[in-house]
């Protein structure tokens, strides 16, 4: 069976026996066959035979990205090269990249894990998939359409980029699911309108990853394409898509708990958090073959809920990231995050949902000013009606974040379109 139900629904005192057996085999490979975790582990002097529970999970140190590219490109493989068949990199933009290698297993398991939220979000062997996502080095496009092939969808790995031709494809091809960031579908959108097409396309579902987005964006996307617009969750390191997903009822991502172990802890002290509370996500790899992970400290800002879903699904669900870490800013002593800033325009009809964050320092002060498209009637409109606007935007945002930010209505477009990850922040600051 493609999504493996037997898993997903399994009893929670079943899924520990499982993970432990799975922790337990997974620890013992690392400090055998990771030079890196052997020495880790003898740091904090912990060996293989002392995990004897999963709460001794706890015992063992954190992976963090530096980790990763402390021993690039090869030195976290656990297997020889010549069993290494696919890999994928990040950037690298920020410095050294990331890179991550599969066997041939593990690609299958990848698969497998893809279609559980493919599957999930409604998708079937009668639809027509259109990924948008850039293929390459990135992990998001062939993730995805390994997971639709295994689902038995007909994929159109159409890639980024080149937006009206994109359309085009999509009325002709006759696409029934779209697989993109939200920022970029949301672009999509705002082209099909300009072309008069919305109402020739035929799309029903929309996967979107890769960026943390609002339930507002959620709600633009679904009025935007008519469709219902599901998240999804996933890192290069860890395996790519394929760690969560939602299901149609749209109530938190269902996190694959038999290949990964979630935990939630204080972004500050590293103490594990309990469940329902909010920090930084956690996790272990427990079947990968050419990269077992342990630990990982993702980042990004969610909590867990152990309660059983509508649909069935008995494994833990995490709740949409507000964010990560390091996507997070700090203005005057205050915790900012983009998605906060998104959640609150989303809301306000007279703007469009295109935004950037530009962040400064005049003195020894820092300054948060919003910039968000408003339509062109709007923006050439009555003054008077325009300055409204602005206070309105900035009283909400005040309020939230309990700070003082400038707002700046500008026209539309003017603000640049990302076919990948947006760019929502502009830092200026100097540190």
């Amino acid at each position: 069976m493609i999504w493996e139900p037997q898993f997903e629904c399994m009893e929670r005192n079943e899924l520990r026996k499982l993970q432990l057996e799975r922790l337990q085999k997974v620890v013992e490979r690392v400090y055998n066959q990771v030079p890196f975790y052997r020495r880790k582990f003898d740091e904090v002097g912990v060996k293989p035979g002392d995990i004897k529970h999963l709460e001794d999970l706890a015992k063992l140190p954190f992976t963090v990205k530096n980790d990763l590219r402390d021993n690039y490109p090869y030195g976290m493989f656990a297997v020889p090269m010549k069993e290494i068949v696919r890999i994928h990199s990040s950037s690298g933009t920020t410095g050294i990249p990331t890179v991550v290698g599969y066997t041939k297993n593990d690609l299958v398991t990848w698969s497998n894990l893809a279609s559980r939220f493919i599957t999930a979000a409604g998708v079937t062997s009668e639809d027509i998939v259109q990924i948008s996502f850039g293929y390459g080095l990135f992990t998001g496009g062939f993730g995805l359409h390994y997971g639709m092939e295994r689902v038995g969808a007909t994929v159109i790995p159409v890639s980024s980029g080149n937006t009206e031709r994109q359309i085009k494809i999509m009325k002709d091809f006759g696409s029934t699911v779209l697989v993109a960031t939200p920022s970029y579908a949301l672009y999509m959108a705002e082209i099909a309108q300009e072309l008069n097409m919305v109402d020739d396309l035929k799309l029903r579902v929309g996967l979107f990853g890769a960026e943390p987005w609002s339930e507002n964006m959620r709600k633009e996307l679904e009025k935007a394409w008519n469709i219902i617009a599901t998240d999804n969750y996933g890192l290069s390191e860890v395996m790519g898509p394929g760690v969560s997903g939602e299901c149609t009822y749209c109530s938190g991502l269902h996190i694959a708990e038999d290949h990964f172990i979630p935990e939630i802890i204080d972004p500050e002290t590293g103490e594990v958090k309990g469940p329902g509370e909010e920090g930084e996500l956690v996790l272990t790899a427990m079947t990968k073959e050419a990269l077992p992970i342990i630990r990982y400290r993702t980042r990004d800002i969610t909590a867990l809920n152990y309660e059983k879903c509508q649909c069935g699904r008995t494994m833990v669900r995490m709740r949409k990231t507000l964010g990560r870490n390091d996507d997070m800013l700090i203005i005057r002593g205050v915790n900012v995050f983009p998605s906060q800033i998104e959640s609150v325009l989303m809301e306000i009809e007279e703007v469009e949902p295109h935004y950037l964050l530009i962040v400064d320092r005049v003195g020894h002060l820092d300054t948060l000013e919003v910039r968000v498209e408003v339509p062109e009637h709007i923006f050439t409109g009555n003054l008077r009606d325009l300055e409204d606007l602005t206070e309105k935007i900035k009283r909400k945002i005040d309020s939230l974040l309990n700070i003082s930010v400038k707002v700046k209505l500008v026209e539309p477009k003017s603000i640049e379109r990302s076919i990948g990850k947006a760019k929502r922040v502009i830092d200026n600051r100097k540190f």
